[in-house]
């Protein structure tokens, strides 16, 4: 035996609207779509480092980049030593502060030659920089 009101629920059920679903699964996607588009970093890999013994700098200036294939970045450019010494030899840019952030496998001399150029332009504050950890 069947009632009247059964048969109105099952009826019911067999007229399910899916669009507000589709909306929902929508929204989500596009959520996740620009979430995920403001975690990429630059281009520019770099492993630096470890130092027991760093500070923190807060300071803005020139960030020099150098790969474990030692080439050289002024931003996010690639740039050569005579760039950088004409780039940098600016009277107006002698006062900024100079990062340099070496991949750990990058070659001493190369190195060495930025840091040489910063200090013959008469750059007082550079940088280098290291992760905090134990040194290996």
């Amino acid at each position: 035996m069947r009632f009247k009101r059964n048969l109105k629920l099952e009826k019911g059920l067999e007229q399910i609207n899916i669009a507000p679903l589709i909306d929902v699964v929508f929204l989500l996607l596009i959520f996740f779509m620009l979430t995920s588009s403001f975690t990429f970093q630059s281009g520019i890999n770099v492993r630096l480092p470890k130092a027991v013994t760093s500070d923190t700098v807060q300071e803005e200036g020139f960030m020099i980049t150098i790969t474990a294939e030692d080439v050289i970045y002024l931003g996010d450019s690639v740039i050569t030593v005579k760039e950088l010494k004409k780039q940098l030899s600016h009277p107006e840019n002698k006062s900024l502060p100079v990062m340099i952030k070496a991949d750990r496998r990058a070659s001493m001399g190369r190195i060495v030659d930025v840091w040489d150029l910063c200090r013959d332009l008469g750059i007082e504050r550079i940088n280098i920089a290291t992760t905090q950890g134990s040194g290996s």
